[in-house]
């Protein structure tokens, strides 16, 4: 087997245990992780990433998030991932190095900003870009209404959610490939901040 076919069979293995693993919602499930994957993938090939690592992190980056709402462990999700692949990577003996192994493992432990983890690497950096484009533009709002409503907010949440965490999200953007990418999507995040302030102010007189 050739070098570009194993690499699609290990992500295929892989895809399988991340959907297995992966919340069932639109907000962290795989759906997200699918489109972190596809950003990874577009953002990999004109940065001159190492897309089979770059693949495999994206893949793996949130399936720990269900240990953490259920509380079976202290550490960010994150971690728990980072735990969860690096298990997962070993007990599948791939045709892949201790050292590729090592590189995801940092990959899934940097990506997320609350985990205090500088991305020490392209595809560290890559993938912790495209976890935060995917809060932005339409699917952000998407999400961050979702995820607002999930836990019983309203639209005051939704504006504080916007204010303390999204609006400031491409500002934490390591790439200047990314950074454009941001560009149309915090656009469509201002428009809808403003408004929404501008009409709830004009139902709440």
């Amino acid at each position: 087997m050739n070098r570009s076919m194993l690499e699609k069979e290990i992500i295929l293995i892989v895809k399988d245990y991340a959907f297995a693993n992966s919340e069932k919602d639109d907000t962290h499930g795989f759906p997200h992780v699918e489109r972190v994957y596809n950003l990874c993938e577009q953002i990999g090939k004109k940065s001159g990433a190492d897309l089979l690592i770059l693949k495999l992190s994206a893949l793996l980056h949130d399936i720990g998030r269900n240990k953490e709402k259920l509380g079976f462990s202290k550490y960010n999700h994150a971690e728990i991932s980072a735990e969860m692949a690096l298990k997962f990577l070993n007990s599948k003996k791939f045709e892949i190095s201790q050292m590729e192994i090592k590189r995801i493992i940092h990959n899934i432990r940097a990506h997320s900003f609350s985990n205090n983890i500088v991305p020490e690497t392209l595809e560290a950096k890559i993938l912790s870009d495209a976890d935060k484009l995917d809060a932005l533009g339409a699917i952000g709002l998407y999400r961050t209404i979702g995820f607002t409503v999930k836990n019983h907010g309203g639209i005051d949440q939704v504006i504080k959610h916007l204010e303390n965490k999204i609006m400031k999200l491409k500002d934490l953007l390591f790439l200047d490939i990314s950074r454009k990418i941001a560009e149309e999507r915090q656009e469509i995040i201002l428009d809808f901040y403003n408004k929404i302030k501008k009409e709830r102010l004009i139902v709440f007189k």
